[in-house]
């Protein structure tokens, strides 16, 4: 009789586990453990509910009977879950009198939250957000990551690293303009200099801040030697980048030119440069013999010859007053002292005061003639040298001197007829009326700058 009930019980079973628990997780194909423990117990009020299976995961059961009867009724199974999965539903549930287990559970793959795009970058991700998921981050041309370049999502459903930033630490770029030397312009110890103002390029967001030039701007007259120019630009990060050049000036010079004795020079510009032009002067009593300019040309010669200061030679055989006037011309200022006799008073006196003003007479280029005498009997010198009797009397003639009473005549350097005295005039006014002559301003001016000074 018992033999028949296991039989009954058996043949029931399979039906019951056959009638429609497909998809509850239980398998008709029994566990041998619950069929060895039922064969073993054989307790036909109690009811078994389908083997518990976990995906991604494990539980672990016991039974108010024994530890064989994991899914019969009274049963309670702890629902975990595998590392990078986490529960939805029942963390534990128990067979019920239905046969069924009192909830449902479900392990799912844990995800981490989306990250967040990069200010100018980006990322890359493997699988997703999951766990175990790799994203690489990147950042667009120009700028660099700062952080984590790579983070993983870790069981704690958190990324493994702080979500990094791109940041602009690439310094613009810039080029400098080439700018070969300079010769300085002729007469002109400077040359101007142009170029095209450097423009910087940002390699992030193409901005650039500022550009600030340390040196001399373009279109400036340099001086002669090496200046350093630099350009130095900035961009929204305030990140640099500088370019550095240099501008030479190059003055082409003659080689130095020496004072002629018994004279000075007087030049334009440096003195020695390319274009300068120097004059050459004689004191009083000496006149130019040779180049009375010369110019420093670009092959670093100068032109002409080199002159020299020679005492003047005066021609007194000519016979023609206007001929002997023109040796003078834009050389001396002429002082012609006429007098009928040397025994003369007033001429005695201004004769002995010229003397003493010797030194104002060279300085104010002056030459003194002396016109003698009355018809028939003429005589005239230029200091010790004799002028011929008719040459004294056509300058009386010339210049309208009288002969028979005192005169001083005064004549500048172009022969003109500046002032007459007709008694004796002392130096100072004299001399107070030459320096104010146009062509004496100039010579005042040189003389000071030389030191020619009577002491």
């Amino acid at each position: 009789m018992r033999a028949l009930l296991q039989l009954i019980f058996m043949v029931t079973l399979h039906l019951y586990l056959a009638s429609g628990y497909e998809g509850s997780g239980y398998s008709p194909v029994e566990d041998d453990e619950d069929i060895y423990a039922r064969n073993r117990y054989g307790d036909k009020d109690t009811p078994w509910c389908s083997p518990i299976k976990v995906k991604n995961g494990h539980a672990t059961c016991s039974s108010p009977y024994s530890s064989y009867y994991k899914n019969a009724k009274g049963a309670r199974c702890n629902i975990y879950c595998q590392k990078g999965y986490e529960l939805h539903g029942a963390s534990q549930v128990i067979c019920q009198e239905d046969k069924r287990w009192s909830g449902k559970y479900l392990c799912k793959q844990k995800r981490c939250p989306t990250l967040t795009m990069p200010v100018n970058g980006g990322f890359k991700c493997i699988d997703g957000a999951y766990f175990g998921s790799r994203c690489e981050y990147y950042c667009s041309p120009g700028y660099q990551l700062k952080g984590e370049r790579v983070v993983t999502c870790m069981d704690s459903k958190v990324w493994s690293g702080k979500p990094p930033t791109c940041v602009d630490l690439e310094p613009p770029r810039i080029k400098c303009p080439s700018v070969k030397d300079k010769v300085a312009e002729p007469n002109k110890v400077t040359a101007r200099v142009f170029w095209e103002t450097p423009e910087g390029r940002d390699t992030a967001d193409g901005i650039l801040t500022d550009v600030i030039l340390k040196g001399l701007p373009s279109g400036t007259d340099f001086q002669e030697g090496d200046h350093k120019i630099q350009y130095t630009v900035y961009d929204r990060a305030e990140n640099k980048a500088s370019c550095k050049f240099n501008v030479k000036v190059r003055v082409k010079r003659c080689p130095k030119l020496s004072s002629p004795d018994n004279g000075y020079i007087k030049c334009s510009g440096a003195g020695d440069n390319y274009g300068a032009t120097c004059d050459y002067f004689c004191v009083g009593g000496y006149e130019l013999q040779g180049s009375p300019a010369r110019v420093c040309q670009f092959n670093s010669e100068w032109s002409g010859t080199e002159p020299t200061c020679s005492f003047m030679n005066i021609n007194v055989g000519i016979n023609d007053a206007a001929k002997f006037l023109d040796q003078f011309y834009e050389k001396r200022r002429l002082l012609i002292v006429s007098t009928p006799t040397a025994a003369d008073f007033y001429y005695r006196l201004q004769i002995g005061m010229l003397q003493q003003g010797q030194c104002g007479l060279d300085l104010r280029h002056i030459t003194i003639i002396e016109l003698f005498g009355v018809y028939p009997t003429y005589i005239g010198r230029i200091g010790r040298r004799i002028l011929p009797p008719a040459l004294g009397f056509q300058l009386r003639l010339l210049l309208r001197i009288p002969q028979n009473k005192f005169q001083l005549v005064v004549l500048d350097k172009h022969g003109m007829d500046k002032e007459r005295y007709v008694t004796p005039v002392t130096n100072t006014d004299l001399f107070t009326l030459i320096d104010v002559f146009p062509l004496r301003k100039d010579e005042i001016k040189m003389q000071a700058e030389f030191g020619h000074t009577c002491n």
